[in-house]
């Protein structure tokens, strides 16, 4: 029997229409020291149930945690020991707190790049409180289960996941709080599907990729050589280099001293793109639009606006580590993360929605959550996006003038349409690919909204997703907010349906014949569900650059103008992606660790450095 549900914000359903299969179970997990959370948590040695304001599904109570004690390589999970923070911090007589009741740095959002950022601050020792708004970790990176499927929140091509190398930032974080996933390899990144009939896979090894691609075309063969050649420069010269904060002069010196050739390559590239570099070798328009979508998977922009460091990172990566998927689905890795944090000493509490910054005398000290508490910190590490940290939590502060330029080269990129299906196994060919990039007729329409759509099938690579003789279609397109507003719930669950019949349609045209009628389960979510759920801005999924940017010149990295306030995510240096949003997680701890005193650090130096950086970022 087919079932419509909806994950939407307009029906106004709290959290009973989530599905959160893990958070219905009455299972013992093991003690836990007493909290109040004054919402049901039964005591005693052992969990029982917590309600969550009431809500149920499927007639059970949402709460407390079904975390197995399924193994997922050296890390069990059990992550009901996170729900561990009952008391907001309370100031003395005289308006103040005390050192010893502030954590060393609050994270809000447990998007990866905020729990990457967190767990390597309190591996150094540093005592870190990440609070959620939602109730389990991940973010866009996050999972979502019903009637036996487990279903990725967003994308499900992960990078970082190979055992060589140091842009093994995924594997490197997990280790680093004592956890190991296991992994499926994918022998193929993704299928190309464009138009005039072209077909390309990206195989895992690169040999055949470029054989393929060179079979397309093969009068191009010197310029695919020599663009990907360049691309490689630039991965190997990272690669070779210890990934920290690009904002501490102490350990830029160093790499620079040890490295002079990569780092002089590096800095050589930050200002270029992808597409100005291909040009300097490859004439074929059709090959040209290729690359044109390759980027786009990368940045949801063209080559000509992709930064030449951001494109060698993936373009590269995806054949030196290849691409890896968690066992479990990629929510395995927050959970992962969130646990190893506990594990070292640190806290995360859900269902903390934090609404503002505070400030005193120009220095972010603490944060103030929408049912009154307040907690406070040394240092506040903002893991949403730079336009719900200025434009919400630090509401009324006057737009420092770093943000405004940052605002001046870069606007919200747009959000997505996404479908989650489950459907019967025998629609698919038994050796279809797990990634698909389909752009039928127009190069034209890559980057118009609904022009091209992003398939992910995860139980080719992993069958427990979902249940036997099933697979999980994961459908991604863009689409703006401006399409949402202003709308009756009425013509919105309307058009959602329509919007979403019309993408299948391609899909069962182009790839699958008789796709819809082997759906079972169908959820459509659209940009505001991504906003509600999410907590990100118009549902944005990161900055794109107004007009042709120079390089990653103009992204800030992680400190702010305000003193004890810091950025981390896909706002920020380097951008966008599993990969990138981890990278920043490493930068910003490193830069954290050393403003507390948990890293060395030269106040002259870091003045110095700061204002050079400041100054380049004027460029863009």
């Amino acid at each position: 029997m087919l079932q419509f549900q909806s994950l939407d914000p307009q029906r106004n359903l709290g959290f009973q229409n989530l599905g959160l299969g893990f958070y219905n179970c009455q299972k013992q997990l093991g003690s836990l020291r007493h909290r109040n959370f004054g919402n049901g948590l039964m005591l005693g040695g052992q969990v029982k149930t917590m309600e969550l304001e009431g809500y149920k599904h499927g007639g059970v109570r949402l709460g407390a945690c079904r975390w197995s004690r399924r193994s997922f390589g050296s890390c069990a999970v059990k992550v009901i020991s996170l729900l561990s923070v009952d008391t907001a911090v309370e100031r003395d007589e005289n308006g103040k707190v005390g050192e010893e009741k502030r954590s060393d740095a609050i994270v809000i959002g447990s998007g990866i790049g905020g729990l990457v950022a967190a767990t390597q601050l309190a591996v150094k020792g540093a005592k870190v409180l990440v609070l959620e708004k939602y109730v389990i970790p991940g973010g866009s990176s996050g999972f979502y289960q019903r009637d036996g499927y487990t279903f990725d929140v967003g994308s499900s091509v992960m990078f970082g996941f190979s055992d060589k190398g140091n842009l093994n930032l995924i594997t490197q974080a997990l280790a680093a709080v004592g956890c190991k996933l296991q992994v499926i390899p994918d022998p193929t990144t993704v299928h190309f599907h464009l138009p005039n009939n072209l077909s390309v896979r990206v195989h895992r090894q690169y040999s055949e990729f470029i054989a393929e691609l060179t079979k397309n075309f093969p009068h191009e063969k010197e310029g695919i050589l020599k663009f990907y050649s360049e691309c490689w420069k630039i991965f190997n010269a990272l690669n070779s280099l210890e990934l920290k904060s690009l904002e501490e002069p102490i350990y830029l010196f160093g790499q620079f001293f040890r490295k002079p050739l990569e780092c002089l390559t590096l800095a050589y590239y930050l200002p270029q793109n992808a597409g100005d570099i291909a040009r300097k070798y490859i004439k074929d328009p059709q090959l040209l639009s290729f690359i044109d979508a390759e980027c786009f998977i990368v940045s949801t922009v063209n080559a000509l606006q992709t930064p030449m460091i951001n494109a060698s990172m993936v373009l590269c990566d995806r054949h030196f580590g290849g691409i890896n998927y968690p066992v479990g689905g990629v929510g395995e890795i927050a959970k992962s993360l969130a646990k190893g944090l506990v594990d070292n000493g640190s806290e995360i509490l859900y269902k903390a929605n934090v609404t503002s910054i505070i400030l005193e005398q120009g220095k972010a000290v603490g944060v103030k959550l929408s049912d009154g508490r307040e907690f406070f910190s040394k240092t506040i590490v903002s893991n949403a996006t730079r336009w719900d940290t200025f434009g919400k939590l630090l509401k009324g502060e006057e737009l420092p003038k770093e943000e405004v330029n940052f605002q001046k080269v870069y606007v919200k990129a747009p959000s997505f349409l996404s479908i989650h299906m489950g459907v019967k196994a025998e629609i698919l060919p038994p050796d279809t690919d797990c990634h698909h990039f389909v752009l039928e007729n127009d190069w034209t329409r890559l980057e118009e909204p609904y022009g091209s759509i992003f398939l992910s099938i995860p139980t080719m690579l992993d069958a427990s997703l979902a249940p036997e003789g099933h697979h999980i279609l994961h459908i991604f397109t863009t689409s703006p907010m401006e399409d949402w507003k202003g709308i009756s719930l009425k013509d919105y669950e309307a058009k959602k349906e329509l919007v979403a019949d019309e993408i299948i349609s391609r899909l069962e045209k182009k790839l699958f014949p008789g796709l819809k009628s082997s759906i079972v389960f169908k959820e459509v979510g659209t940009p505001k569900t991504h906003r509600r759920y999410l907590a990100r801005d118009n549902g944005t999924y990161g900055p794109m650059p107004r007009k042709t940017p120079k390089g990653l010149l103009g992204m800030p990295f992680n400190t702010t103008a305000i003193h004890g306030l810091y950025c981390v995510g896909d706002s920020c240096f380097p951008g966008q992606g599993v990969i990138a949003v981890a990278f920043s997680g490493v930068m910003c701890a490193h830069r954290v660790a050393a403003d507390i005193g948990l890293e060395k650090k030269s106040p002259v130096l870091d003045a110095a450095l700061l204002r050079l950086l400041g100054w380049l970022r004027t460029l863009a």
